[in-house]
């Protein structure tokens, strides 16, 4: 076992949480709590692999977790962890006040893309590449609508336009796609 053969089952297990979280109707409790039990688990042989040779152990990745939250959510939290006596007016304040924290912690490299996962799913990653360049100009425009896509860079380029303009509406395409997906694949 290394971290490395567990991957595809921390992926699957991750959509499968996913898959309860979007399901039509209520929230099943009982089904979601199994799904984050079996996250939880992925996360743990994955600490044990670490244990096991000398690296670090549950208990760690929990206080990392800890200190991490602590330390880009100053509006919620004291440095010592305790909770703050106020919180901020709006959203914007508190959006750049992480904003702020996270670029002291993790100065951005060449890239203003340079963190995104490239094993997101490709509608996933177009919206995060899309969310790193806001308000900037990019310089690059849109695809002209009309005739079908004849290659497949002319596809990706419509496909990054679809995924633009349902940005622009507060779409989420990955979940839409999924979504339509499914109720093609009803009876």
């Amino acid at each position: 076992m290394t971290h490395e053969s567990l991957m595809a089952y921390l992926i699957e297990e991750a959509y499968e949480l996913a898959d309860v979280v979007e399901a039509p109707g209520p929230l099943d409790a009982d089904a979601l709590k199994g799904e984050l039990g079996d996250v939880l688990y992925q996360v743990m042989l994955h600490s044990l692999l670490q244990s096991e040779t000398g690296g670090f152990t549950l208990a760690d990745v929990a206080e990392t977790l800890r200190a991490k939250l602590v330390r880009r959510n100053s509006h919620v939290f004291r440095p010592d962890g305790s909770l703050q006596d106020h919180f901020p007016e709006c959203i914007a304040e508190i959006e750049r006040s992480y904003e702020a924290a996270k670029a002291v912690e993790k100065p951005r490299g060449h890239s203003v893309f340079d963190s995104l996962p490239a094993s997101l799913p490709a509608l996933s990653l177009a919206a995060k590449t899309l969310d790193r360049v806001e308000g900037r100009a990019d310089g690059r425009a849109s695809r002209a609508q009309g005739d079908p896509p004849q290659t497949e860079n002319e596809l990706g380029e419509l496909l990054f336009d679809v995924v633009r303009a349902a940005r622009a509406q507060g779409l989420d395409a990955e979940r839409a796609l999924r979504t339509a997906v499914r109720r093609f694949q009803q009876p």
